[in-house]
């Protein structure tokens, strides 16, 4: 059985999902970053940077979103990625490994600036000069994606992979700022289709998430 370490409707919740779809079972344990739990002892033992999520494995230990989404995919052989070929590439792989670091190392930093901004500042005039710079950023991170959309229902072609859950996540998270970045229609659709999925309502429901990105 997994045990994955959560905060309600963070990055998290795309392993959450991404579980739930490879139907394996699945223990969660909730801590709540905003109350500091991790940055308790006994959290801290299992991730030294206090950060969410964590998955634990058979003892096994990982730290970073993009590295359980591949490591569970490729253990249950999920169709969420993209296999290897039997020389040991694959193109459609790496596009799907892109679009999942794209959102994995590009998009949740840029949403993660915003956020710092938000708790730090204390000159609101400053402030909202900086979230505009900052907003402006994940319009155009948003529009990228809404341009591969138009190409295709999923971020890497006809078929549902990893980084659809993780955007689909941080979409979510507009919702928390003063203005929300401009979602397009064609990711609006996606948000609505992935929503939609029963092991992504099934992580709202146990995450206790109200999901709001794909009205």
């Amino acid at each position: 059985m997994y045990e994955l370490y959560y905060a309600p409707g963070a990055c998290s919740m795309a392993i959450h999902a991404i579980i739930n779809e490879i139907g394996a079972p699945l223990k969660l344990h909730k801590i709540d970053i905003m109350a500091g739990e991790g940055q308790k002892p006994e959290f801290l033992k299992l991730n030294p940077r206090g950060q969410v999520p964590v998955l634990v494995d058979e003892g096994q230990v990982i730290r970073e979103g993009a590295a359980m989404a591949i490591y569970l995919i490729d253990k249950h052989s999920s169709p969420l990625l993209p296999p290897l070929d039997n020389k040991g590439a694959g193109k459609e792989r790496a596009e799907a490994l892109e679009w999942l670091m794209f959102a994995n190392a590009t998009l949740h930093p840029a949403y993660a600036r915003v956020f710092f901004l938000m708790k730090n500042s204390t000159d609101k005039a400053e402030m909202d000069k900086l979230f505009k710079v900052s907003l402006a950023m994940l319009n155009k991170l948003w529009a990228e994606v809404d341009a591969k959309l138009a190409q295709s229902p999923y971020i890497t072609g006809k078929n549902i992979s990893a980084g659809d859950f993780l955007l689909t996540v941080i979409a979510g998270w507009g919702a928390y700022f003063p203005a929300a970045p401009t979602i397009g229609s064609n990711v609006k659709r996606l948000l609505k289709e992935v929503s939609s999925r029963p092991a992504f309502k099934k992580a709202l429901e146990a995450e206790q998430v109200e999901y709001k990105a794909a009205a």
